[in-house]
């Protein structure tokens, strides 16, 4: 596995970072992210739908759980897991069927709680807050070395 640590000092710098990513990802990617609240994970969504051509506007899908959108690579699945108590259930959901939509990239928030199902090649950004420092995040991005 490598591992990448970013600094990153606005929100612009981390959805021009998203945004990057976005473009390089393949289709069928899960991209896992983590962190307290207020630590950029939306942010990071945000900028991640630009990089795949989505303009609409991106929001924390917590009270719906689950957000699809049309790109113009592929189709990104924002899933929230903040409300869900669980891998249960994320399956109650049909948790299942969303981390393998064909044509998609699968974007999760507060993916921790439901890590343990997801593949061994899922991206893991980890977000962090940097203490005494307004927009500062430090990110860690995981991914399986080529």
């Amino acid at each position: 596995m490598a591992s990448e640590q970013i600094l990153t000092r606005s929100a612009i710098e981390t959805k021009n970072l998203a945004k990057n990513l976005a473009k390089e990802l393949p289709v069928g990617t899960i991209v896992a992210l983590i962190g307290d609240l207020g630590s950029g994970k939306t942010t990071f969504a945000q900028g991640f739908a630009e990089g795949l051509d989505i303009f609409e506007s991106i929001v924390s899908p917590t009270f719906k759980l689950v957000s699809e959108y049309d790109g113009e690579k592929c189709k990104l699945i924002h899933v929230d897991t903040y409300r869900l108590d669980g891998i249960e259930d994320f399956l109650n959901i049909c948790g299942e069927d969303i981390i393998t939509t064909p044509g998609a990239i699968i974007l999760i928030e507060w993916a921790d709680k439901i890590i343990d199902i997801l593949p061994p090649e899922t991206v893991q950004i980890n977000f962090q807050r940097v203490l005494n420092t307004e927009n500062d995040r430090e990110l860690i991005i995981n991914t399986l070395s080529e």
